[in-house]
C-alpha cells in the first residue's frame, strides 16, 4: 500500500482530514473528480472579483475554536449576510423581521406585527402543522408565506409546499427587531481573497499528494488497494453501486455573466420569491468583499431535479430517503477500511463550520484508534 490515507474529494471534509493527519506524519493521497480543489466552496477570480462558482458561501459559527481554526488559513472580513427578497418587483428584507413586517403591513411595533401574524395563523385552527405550508403559516402567517416562502421553496425543491415535510423550516428565523442579519451566530465573515486559498493551504504539506481530474470509480478496486484507509466524500449510494436504489438530491445550475457596470443590484444576494421567475436568486459576488471594481459578475441560480450524471447538491431528507440512507449507512459501518464523510458521504446538508467540525471529530477518532 502506497499511502496511509486515500482521500476521495478535496472539499472541506477531505481537506481538513488530510491536513490534520499529514501533521501527524501520515502519507496522504487526495484525488478529486473536478479539475480543481475545494469542492463547492471553490472561488475563482474574475475581473478582480472572487466568484463563488457553486453558490454563495458565508462562513458563520458560534464555535470560537472553529472560527480560530479557519483563521489559520485566511483572514476574514466583517461581511454580514443580509439578503433581500424580490417578489414581483417589490423588495423585502430578510430574514423576516420588523423591517419586513413594516414593508408588508406598515406595522410599527413588535406587538402590532405579532398581532397580525396571530390573526393570520387562525386559518389553521388548532391543528398541528402536517407539512411545510402549514408549518410556515403557523410561524409567519399567510401573507409572508404566499409572497416570500411559497414560490421560492417550490422552485428550490421542485415540489408543492403541501408535499414537503414541515421540519424543513422549523428553524425559520423570525425576529421582532429591526435586524437584517440572517445569522444569529457570533462569528461571521468571508475570507478576503476567496475560499480556494483555505483548501490550498490545508493541502500544502510535504506528506500530501493531490491529483485532480480523476474519478475514483474508474479504478475503484485499484484505489482501495493503494492505501491503508480511505476517506470517501462522494455519494454513499454510488460507493455501494446503488445496491438499494438511488438516494434523491436537488441539483443546481448556474448562469454567470460579466457586466460592464459597477453595481448591478446593490446586494450580494437577492432571492426571487415569485413562481414566475425561473431562477431562485441572483448573486453579485463583489459585494461579499465590498468590491469597487469597474465591472461586476452576477450568477443566476436555478434549482433542478437531480439525475445520474448531474451534480448532487442538497440531500432530500424526507422519510423515504431517510430509510434508504439507513440501509447504506448500515453497509458503511461494516466497511472497516473506509470513512464516509461530507454532505454526500453522510447524506446530510452541512454548513461549512459543521463540515469542519465533523472532519475534526473523524480525525480525533482515527488518532484514538491508532494509539
Amino acid at each position: 500500500m502506497g499511502y496511509d490515507y486515500l482521500i476521495v474529494g478535496s472539499g472541506l471534509f477531505g481537506a481538513v482530514f488530510a491536513h490534520e493527519m499529514a501533521k501527524e506524519g501520515h502519507s496522504i493521497k487526495v484525488i478529486e473528480k473536478r479539475d480543481h480543489i475545494a469542492g463547492n466552496i471553490y472561488t475563482k477570480e474574475m475581473e478582480g472579483i472572487q466568484v463563488h462558482k457553486y453558490g454563495a458561501h458565508i462562513f458563520h459559527t458560534n464555535n470560537k475554536e472553529l472560527w480560530e481554526y479557519v483563521h489559520q488559513f485566511a483572514e476574514f472580513n466583517r461581511y454580514t449576510n443580509s439578503p433581500v427578497a424580490n417578489y414581483n418587483g417589490k423588495l423585502y428584507n430578510l430574514p423576516f423581521n420588523m423591517n419586513t413586517f413594516y414593508q408588508l403591513w406598515g406595522t410599527i411595533t413588535p406587538a402590532e406585527a405579532q398581532a397580525k401574524i396571530a390573526e393570520q395563523r387562525q386559518v389553521l385552527g388548532n391543528k398541528n402543522p402536517r407539512n411545510l405550508e402549514e408549518q410556515a403559516i403557523s410561524l409567519v402567517g399567510t401573507d409572508i408565506y404566499e409572497r416570500l416562502i411559497k414560490g421560492y421553496t417550490e422552485k428550490q425543491w421542485g415540489r408543492a409546499c403541501k408535499d414537503l415535510p414541515s421540519f424543513i423550516i422549523k428553524r425559520l428565523p423570525v425576529r421582532f427587531t429591526f435586524d437584517n442579519n440572517y445569522f444569529n451566530d457570533r462569528y461571521q465573515g468571508i475570507p478576503i481573497g476567496g475560499y480556494t486559498q483555505i483548501v490550498e493551504k490545508m493541502l500544502d504539506h510535504p506528506n500530501i499528494e493531490v491529483e485532480t481530474g480523476v474519478d475514483f470509480f474508474d479504478k475503484k478496486a485499484e484505489y482501495l488497494k493503494s492505501a491503508e484507509k480511505v476517506v470517501f466524500t462522494g455519494m454513499i449510494d454510488q460507493y455501494f453501486d446503488f445496491k438499494f436504489g438511488h438516494l434523491e438530491y436537488r441539483s443546481l445550475r448556474f448562469e454567470e455573466s460579466v457586466l460592464d457596470q459597477e453595481n448591478y443590484q446593490g446586494n450580494a444576494v437577492v432571492n426571487y420569491t415569485d413562481s414566475d421567475t425561473p431562477y431562485t436568486r441572483i448573486i453579485e459576488h463583489k459585494h461579499f468583499e465590498f468590491g469597487t471594481q469597474p465591472k461586476t459578475v452576477i450568477t443566476k441560480e436555478y434549482s433542478s431535479e437531480w439525475a445520474p450524471g448531474a451534480e448532487p447538491y442538497y440531500p432530500i431528507n424526507d422519510d423515504k430517503n431517510g430509510a434508504l440512507f439507513q440501509k447504506y449507512r448500515h453497509l458503511a459501518q461494516q466497511e472497516e477500511q473506509v470513512i464516509f464523510g461530507g454532505r454526500l458521504g453522510m447524506y446530510q446538508y452541512f454548513d461549512m463550520h459543521m463540515v469542519i467540525n465533523a472532519s475534526l471529530k473523524a480525525v480525533a477518532r482515527e488518532k484514538k484508534e491508532r494509539r
